[in-house]
């Protein structure tokens, strides 16, 4: 209780709303964690849009309030007091943070409002590139970390990570009526989407789908951890989610790739020790 009560509002909000990501701010310099968690803040407020609104039109209405906050960010207008708006005013002023990659990460949740699955893996993968990986290039920013090769691994990391996280999250999306995985996927399996995913059943056609999602996590993850060599040091804390979805991959694999395993509901306690250990070793 004590140690909720010392963080800043900010903190209390990523640290229920995206644990994974407030964790790996704490591995950031003090100086910089203020400006991860408004991100991280930001992220939150965006994308939990399809889950707050009733009507597709009031989504878009939401995620046009935070493009008119950005557009009075950049050209130095007064910014909506928001307790996420005014930190990320100040986190793009004082970092100058690339107004693209936060264009794309509101662009990324309107596609959440048109309710239709990815058509091609590729497309699930370009989804969790401005979803996911435009963030973590946003991170990078944040660190002072601009280079070629950070970069680079920030977009494997971050497409790694966003395709975990949507295998993991796939039960909750089913029970909402929702699909991320690739339509051609699943037509080659042989899935059948209202019978079987939207139903929460378990099926030798839904593990082959899910098990060739997870593995091209596995193969953006490979090529991150290629760079391990060349990559600052200074960015780990934006590369450290990598850690996490090695994890959640490692699970998904034991539960015989079955999202809807009771196994996978339960919490990895383990998640903060496993971030501690990889940045011991200055690795991700």
């Amino acid at each position: 209780m004590a140690e909720s009560q010392s963080l800043s509002p900010l903190a209390r909000l990523v640290r229920r709303h995206d644990h994974d990501r407030f964790l790996t701010t704490l591995f950031a310099p003090e100086a910089r964690r203020g400006d991860l968690l408004a991100l991280y803040a930001f992220n939150y407020e965006i994308a939990k849009t399809r889950e707050v609104v009733s009507e597709p039109v009031l989504g878009q209405i939401r995620l046009q309030w935070w493009r008119e906050a950005l557009d009075a960010i950049y050209t130095g207008g007064p910014v909506h007091a928001h307790e996420t708006a005014t930190p990320l005013a100040a986190a793009i002023r004082g970092r100058g943070l690339s107004r693209a990659h936060l264009d794309a990460l509101v662009a990324a949740r309107e596609f959440d409002l048109g309710g239709e699955a990815p058509e091609s893996l590729a497309a699930l993968e370009a989804y969790s590139e401005r979803s996911s990986a435009c963030l973590v290039w946003l991170a990078l920013e944040v660190l002072g970390e601009r280079g070629a090769a950070a970069m680079a691994t920030g977009r494997a990391v971050g497409i790694a990570y966003a395709l975990t996280g949507l295998l993991r999250a796939l039960p909750f999306h089913a029970r909402a009526k929702r699909l991320y995985l690739p339509r051609d996927l699943c037509v080659m399996a042989g899935l059948r989407i209202d019978e079987e995913v939207f139903e929460l059943r378990s099926s030798a056609a839904l593990a082959r789908v899910v098990a060739q999602v997870a593995a091209a996590a596995h193969r953006h993850l490979a090529a991150a951890r290629a760079q391990q060599g060349v990559v600052p040091r200074a960015a780990l804390p934006a590369l450290l989610p990598a850690v996490l979805a090695s994890a959640d991959l490692a699970r998904l694999k034991r539960a015989g790739y079955d999202p809807f395993d009771r196994r996978l509901a339960r919490r990895d306690p383990w998640r903060g020790w496993r971030l501690t250990l990889a940045a011991l070793r200055r690795r991700y």
